[in-house]
């Protein structure tokens, strides 16, 4: 085993050590189960109110949120043919401790009451989405920053992320159900900034050029992952509204957005890019920013005009808008549910625009400043996230940091014992591109 080599495997395995014994004594000193199953039980002084704790566990809503985290973007990373074992893995890695971090720093703002913090369904929840955006920052430096760098990126980013999601959400009163700013674009933009501080435009090129190859198969495990996302997208957009009348409307949203969507990819693809491929100069020959899996086109752009539709729809946002097909002699002017005769509850108009803007339909801020709100959001969620970046990356940047070399971050071997690969003679004596950890 190369010396170099043998550094990286104790040094990772260290930190991860360190890390792990911070997060215990953390856990240990502070972490309690939550009092109460029931937001109607929930302690006055904890914020609740943005945090829903879980009622009955929510089971369902985080399963569906931790299998697409976990189970899609695994799946997504592992398009790069040599280091496609390595990079799950990694992913796995930086989810286990993403999590843990994430629910510590998050408890704090949110569920912490006389010294300790509350954790319930809902922190689980929230730890995920947190995760989320970390893993969308490492597709941005995919293969070229080794698994303690990706590790040092999750512990800083985690603490910008968590920040920038209490001063919109609970400081400003935006409202994001969707997490288009608080982890796409945020995610996206912090990863693009730690590319950017990293960049090396000669060291290595050719040698890069020639390992970031994607075979078929790993290719296929990339369409897999796609679907997963597509399937559990609706589960992952709804996870955060507050009841589940609002958590209805959103999945159907969602449902038939992804619908609308892939049909309109299948018709525009064609027509905007040769071969049918997607691609990014302008990152790269002008910005000199390197995206590993095209974090800026799949959640970067996504999010900032998810972002300008949520401020030109909050302008929209009045009882009529949010009405439902109740007679409107039926509807009563206070929050008590309708009955239709089915007998079955129907939010009055009041009640359903509360659902979604709570602080408009209760008349402490008016339409057109929630409005400007939710634009203001945008530009301060970027700044946090390239100042974020900016300092991580050059964290990362450090020499003591860079080992292996460079031109090994895309190799399976380097950190990793894999089995070693064998020719097929059907394949006319080519290797097999498949590589097993063990």
């Amino acid at each position: 085993m190369p010396e170099h080599t043998a550094a990286s495997r104790l040094r990772l395995s260290g930190l991860c050590f360190l890390l792990q014994i911070l997060n215990i004594l953390l856990f240990a000193v502070f972490a309690r189960y939550s009092p109460e199953s029931s937001p109607s039980h929930c302690p006055p002084q904890l914020d609740c109110s943005q945090r829903n704790q879980d009622s009955g566990f929510q089971q369902p809503r985080f399963w569906d949120v931790h299998i697409q985290v976990l189970l899609s973007f695994g799946l997504l990373v592992a398009f790069l043919s040599r280091y496609g074992p390595g990079s799950a893995a990694i992913s796995i890695l930086i989810v286990a401790f993403t999590i843990q971090w994430a629910v510590l720093l998050q408890g704090f703002f949110y569920f912490f009451l006389n010294g300790k913090i509350y954790l319930g369904a809902q922190s689980m929840v929230s730890a995920d989405f947190c995760t989320a955006a970390v893993l969308i920052s490492t597709g941005a430096v995919l293969g070229r920053v080794n698994p303690v760098q990706m590790l040092l990126l999750a512990l800083l980013e985690v603490t910008v992320c968590t920040l920038n999601e209490y001063i919109l959400l609970s400081l400003m009163g935006v409202r994001d159900s969707g997490r288009s700013l608080t982890v796409h674009t945020f995610g996206a933009y912090f990863g693009l900034m730690v590319s950017r501080v990293l960049y090396q435009p000669h060291k290595d090129k050719r040698k890069r050029e020639e390992q970031q190859d994607m075979g078929h198969q790993l290719d296929v495990f990339a369409v897999v992952g796609t679907i997963y996302l597509w399937i559990f997208w609706p589960s992952f957009t709804s996870a955060t509204t507050v009841l589940d009348n609002a958590e209805n409307w959103a999945a159907l949203n969602t449902y038939f957005s992804l619908v609308a969507s892939t049909v309109a990819t299948f018709i525009l693809s064609p027509v905007l890019y040769e071969e049918s491929t997607p691609r990014m100069p302008v990152l790269h020959s002008r910005l000199k920013i390197q995206d590993t899996c095209g974090v800026h086109n799949i959640h970067g752009l996504p999010g900032i005009l998810g972002a300008l539709l949520g401020t030109l729809l909050t302008l929209l946002a009045t009882a009529d808008t949010y009405g439902d097909s109740t007679p409107s002699e039926a509807i009563t002017q206070s929050h008590e549910p309708v009955r239709t005769s089915s007998q079955k509850p129907v939010p009055s108009l009041a009640c359903r625009l509360e659902l979604v803007f709570p602080l408009i339909a209760q008349g402490s801020r008016t339409i057109t400043d929630q409005a400007l709100i939710q634009l203001s959001a945008l530009p301060l969620t970027l700044l946090l996230a390239a100042l974020g970046g900016c300092l991580t990356g050059a964290v990362l940047k450090t020499k003591v940091l860079r080992s292996p070399p460079d031109a090994q971050y895309l190799e399976n071997t380097v950190l990793w014992e894999v089995a070693e690969e064998r020719c097929d003679p059907r394949a006319g004596g080519k290797e097999l591109g498949i590589s097993t950890l063990v």
